[in-house]
């Protein structure tokens, strides 16, 4: 298909799932979800997936798609992402991609991160050491391997830390000479669409989510996942909102501070992603007003559309 494809994005309970789904109804699309947790079947409160009402109307991709003790990944992520839209074109339809994982859009718009794959041996071995020498000392050996990829990596991102070592070990160059091409040109098919708020009213935002999730059973949803026969994958048990309350379930916290921290750490990864998207050049943003409405907030995102070329005739 001629026309352009669109992305929406911005940081988690901003209001991007409302407006691609106005879009969609507005330009006749299907919407292709970019969030690392809304594949996971039986996580729908705490990932806020779209209401059954709304897939009812619009067609959504890459929601429930793996069990939560499941691994899913960013390969996988993109080979679905590509089943879809060989799916959504064979109906004639446009394409709305939504979502808030940093890495998912990077890699829709960049390609896939060229790194070597992984070690769980050589991961286990880099693990202990690092727990055994401190995360400080760990970073200074990185520093003096990637000083490109230690700047970038906080000594507390263990995670990240491991994997920078892991690649170096595996292939004996720095990853930060794999990611280089991220500063490529994003590829010229999508419109890239953020909104953005003032840091205070997105904060407030969350926390009224979050609240709102917890009425409407979020602990309860939590409880079933908990209890299930399988554990949860890593990433599925790391989740915000489910990782605070299974430790209520085990005994180290009490909900009422699980609440609390459930909000902390949501404003948080949205602040990471505030981050994440210093690195993206090519979003056309949305500055919207405290109360500005959603039919608003739609009317704007259709004349960037038209600005981008992306609302052909006929």
């Amino acid at each position: 298909m001629s026309e352009k494809k669109v992305i929406i994005t911005g940081v988690t309970a901003g209001g991007k799932s409302s407006l691609a789904y106005g879009l969609a109804q507005k330009i006749g699309a299907e919407i292709i979800s970019i969030d690392s947790m809304k594949v996971y079947k039986k996580m729908d409160i705490g990932t806020a997936k779209p209401p059954q009402e709304r897939r009812d109307v619009v067609k959504y991709h890459l929601t429930d798609v793996v069990e939560p003790w499941e691994e899913f990944g960013v390969s996988s992520f993109l080979e679905l992402k590509d089943k879809a839209l060989e799916d959504i074109y064979s109906r004639n339809n446009r394409v709305i991609g939504v979502g808030g994982t940093a890495m998912y859009l990077k890699n829709m718009l960049y390609g896939l991160f060229d790194g070597p794959g992984t070690s769980n041996q050589l991961r286990d071995k880099l693990r202990k050491k690092l727990e055994t020498e401190g995360k400080q000392a760990f970073h200074q050996q990185l520093s003096r391997i990637d000083p490109q990829a230690a700047d970038k990596i906080h000594p507390n991102d263990t995670k990240r830390l491991i994997r920078a070592m892991e690649v170096y070990e595996l292939t004996g160059r720095p990853i930060s000479s794999f990611q280089v091409h991220f500063n490529s040109s994003p590829d010229p098919s999508w419109i890239v669409i953020g909104i953005r708020r003032e840091k205070e009213l997105e904060s407030r935002r969350i926390n009224a989510r979050v609240k709102r999730m917890i009425e409407t059973g979020l602990v309860e949803e939590a409880e079933m996942l908990y209890s299930l026969d399988k554990p949860l994958s890593k990433q599925a048990a790391a989740a915000i909102g489910y990782a605070e309350l299974f430790e209520v379930f085990k005994g180290n916290m009490e909900l009422e501070k699980a609440v609390e921290q459930i909000k902390i750490n949501t404003r948080k990864f949205a602040k990471s992603q505030r981050t994440w998207f210093k690195n993206f050049h090519n979003i056309k943003w949305i500055n919207a007003g405290q109360d500005e409405s959603e039919v608003s907030i739609l009317d704007r995102a259709m004349k960037i559309l038209q600005q981008e070329g992306g609302l052909d005739d006929g």
